[in-house]
């Protein structure tokens, strides 16, 4: 028994504690979803982060072990600069690498057919697959010597050389037609072959900076020409295998794809030697002796200097181990064995 006897509640106090049970009886809805919410973000984020990891790994898995060539991993490559290779410490770009390799294919597959997937097929398109991985090593290593040694390629330059090829054949076509029959032979838009050029003008750079022995061979060859009047033949007979001399032997188009020759050669006088050039694929120097021409035509002889310290260079990065390829494109043992047993059973 209370000894004090409990004080009646005021109507103000009843309506307070009515209060407080009506809220009390909303929070046991409130916090559990607020508890909800938070474990629902929680879990879209590790799902978001797993599906992220396996995306990873499923890019992972077509570049490196499928090799992939199609149009979606070739946008991912060109949107992130994973390697395919590596020359000299140098990363070599896996979008590079497929963009030769695709236009190779291109204009192989428009001039002889559709290949096939049969394993004569896959020959076929590993031999592409180490040609354009060499040739992107090779780009990768005169874009490493050319940052070392000063060298650039602006963006006059390869302007200059994408209106000097729109020019090629005789026909001067605009940038559109030019680049329809890019498109259509070569399956490059204008940006890849933007780059394409690029990267010959800078392998091109490269070449003929870092080989002495095409420099001392021109210094030869014009001595040579002032003591025997220009005439190209006896100075080839003279080096023998250390240059290249060629005839045309007829008259050819003024923009005959040749170089640069026919170009050149046009812009002579009969029986008049040009001053060195430097070959429109940038693979050596070009003296050129004009025979006789008419208003689209010349008819030349030509003396070659190749460039070879270059090749020469990245040859032996191979030898040194110091090239290192993430791609496989050799053939598995068995493959052939494989073939040879479905013959002979």
């Amino acid at each position: 028994m209370s000894l004090f006897k409990e004080k009646p509640k005021t109507e103000r106090e009843k309506v307070e504690e009515r209060r407080e049970e009506v809220l009390a009886k909303g929070r046991k809805f409130k916090y559990p979803m607020q508890y909800a919410k938070h474990k629902v973000i929680i879990n879209t984020i590790i799902v978001a982060l797993v599906a992220l990891i396996l995306m990873v790994v499923a890019g992972w898995a077509m570049l490196y072990k499928f090799q992939d060539t199609g149009n979606m991993l070739y946008r991912v490559t060109q949107i992130l600069p994973v390697p395919v290779a590596e020359v000299a410490d140098e990363k070599v770009r896996y979008s590079d690498y497929l963009m030769i390799y695709r236009s190779n294919l291109e204009t192989a597959e428009r001039q002889g057919g559709q290949l096939g997937e049969d394993a004569d097929a896959d020959l076929v398109k590993n031999g592409y697959k180490r040609a354009a991985l060499d040739l992107a090593i090779e780009y990768t290593y005169a874009l490493k010597l050319g940052r070392e040694m000063g060298i650039t390629v602006s963006d006059a330059e390869v302007d200059e050389a994408f209106d000097e090829h729109r020019k090629v054949g005789g026909v001067e076509r605009s940038a559109e037609s030019f680049m329809k029959i890019i498109n259509d032979n070569f399956g490059m838009s204008r940006r890849e072959y933007r780059r394409m050029l690029y990267l010959t003008l800078m392998r091109a750079k490269v070449a003929e900076a870092v080989d002495a022995k095409a420099q001392d061979l021109t210094a030869q060859v014009e001595k040579m020409l002032q003591e025997n009047g220009g005439d190209l033949m006896a100075i080839a007979e003279t080096l023998g295998v250390e240059v290249e001399y060629q005839e045309t032997g007829q008259l050819v188009d003024n923009m005959n794809v040749d170089g640069g020759r026919s170009n050149q050669a046009m812009l002579l006088e009969p029986g008049q030697v040009s001053e060195r050039f430097l070959s429109s694929n940038g693979d050596g120097f070009y003296y050129v002796k004009l025979v006789e021409k008419n208003d689209s035509q010349v008819n030349y002889v030509s003396l070659k200097i190749n460039f070879t310290e270059f090749d020469v260079r990245v040859a032996e990065l191979f030898d040194k181990g110091e090239v290192k390829e993430y791609i496989d494109l050799e053939l598995k043992e068995g493959e052939n064995e494989g073939d040879e047993g479905g013959e002979e059973s």
